[in-house]
């Protein structure tokens, strides 16, 4: 329950690191965001990341918690990568 837990933290986390890109957000807002609203985005993505760490890590301690947590980004990665791929291709006129 704690790795899913961890694994969402790191797929919402990737999501504002990826809102807080302006490639992104012409896609996503149809605009590009101020500076501070990206570098919200950018704070908030660093925070769930730290979270997902703590909940991983204190599940199963550092040695097997840093492999999960490693996996944990990897997997957060490609899936918030392939709905932004999924999301321009489908978006697009």
């Amino acid at each position: 329950m704690t790795y899913l837990l961890g694994i969402a933290f790191c797929v919402i986390a990737f999501g504002c690191m990826a809102a807080s890109m302006e490639r992104h957000q012409m896609y996503l807002f149809a605009r590009a965001l101020r500076d501070g609203q990206s570098r919200g985005f950018r704070v908030a993505g660093w925070c769930g990341l730290a979270l997902a760490l703590r909940f991983i890590v204190g599940d199963e301690e550092w040695a097997l918690g840093l492999v999960d947590f490693s996996g944990s980004t990897s997997l957060a990665a490609v899936l918030v990568y392939g709905c932004l791929i999924a999301y321009e291709r489908f978006s697009a006129p």
